[in-house]
């Protein structure tokens, strides 16, 4: 496939977009740690792309970039064909960017569907006092709102545990539950960080099955962060590889396969 600038057709015959996201020379730095050392990738309309690389290569990191919540000292992030502002992860969430999280960020007292309806505040636009008499638009917003909950829920098949706490829950599905909670915000581009972590391997077939049917059912452009070499060549476009900060590869999963810095950075082989 030729993924330059515009848009590109799979090896299965998909047909992708333009780009959607640009990071252009992006370095971030704690003190005197360099996390991301001047890297430049652009995700597209449409894709499923990943990122990975080795224990502390700085991936999360990117991901933090993208979604607002670290800001890089040197680079630009262009979102839509737009240079994007220095923004708050909430503003980034308003425009079209939801994530979950390599830590489950759940609240475990409340009930699957109320933690899922949480992921519909970027859309609730009602006032706190019309909400609290739940009249006129309030009322309107949370029939909308609760619509939109409900199609999740039985996209993901998690109707039997709607009510259940999620503290209940055994950890495949309270991932899924934070799946559902990112995808009712109805992104543009969904950040996965590391979505299969700690799944057997049926939950792990499962949670695949999902991320593809989002990206073909509901045309979600998908980035991902994940350890399963496995996974991640059977679900990703293309493959971004870093390491110790500093991007080694990028390309199809055949080709990352086979380049020898991301062979030698996964086996520990000094040139």
């Amino acid at each position: 496939m030729n993924a330059m600038a515009g848009n590109y057709t799979t090896l299965d015959g998909r047909k992708i977009g333009g780009v959607m996201m640009e990071m252009k020379n992006i370095t971030l730095k704690f003190g005197g740690v360099t996390a991301i050392a001047d890297i430049s990738f652009d995700i597209h309309e449409g894709e499923i792309r990943a990122i990975i690389g080795p224990n502390g290569a700085g991936k999360s990191s990117m991901l933090n970039v993208i979604s607002g919540f670290y800001h890089p000292q040197e680079g630009e992030v262009w979102f839509r064909g737009e240079k994007r502002p220095t923004m708050k992860p909430y503003q980034v969430a308003r425009q079209g960017v939801a994530r979950t999280f390599q830590n489950i960020a759940l609240f475990d007292g409340m009930s699957v569907l109320d933690n899922i309806m949480t992921g519909r505040l970027t859309h609730m636009k009602a006032s706190m006092f019309s909400q609290a008499i739940w009249w006129g638009k309030a009322e309107r917003e949370e029939v909308e709102n609760r619509a939109v909950v409900e199609r999740i829920i039985d996209f993901l098949e998690i109707q039997h545990i709607r009510k259940t706490p999620v503290g209940r829950l055994p950890y495949g599905l309270k991932k899924r539950v934070e799946l559902a909670r990112a995808l009712v915000a109805e992104p543009r581009l969904l950040l996965l960080d590391e979505p299969m972590a700690g799944m057997n391997v049926e939950e792990k077939e499962d949670m695949s099955r999902f991320i593809l049917d989002v990206n073909d059912e509901f045309g979600t452009t998908i980035c991902l962060i994940e350890h399963d070499m496995g996974v991640v060549m059977d679900l990703s476009d293309r493959v971004v590889v870093m390491d110790y900060g500093r991007k080694i590869g990028d390309g199809t999963p055949g080709e990352v396969r086979t380049n020898q810095d991301v062979i030698d950075a996964y086996l520990g082989v000094e040139h």
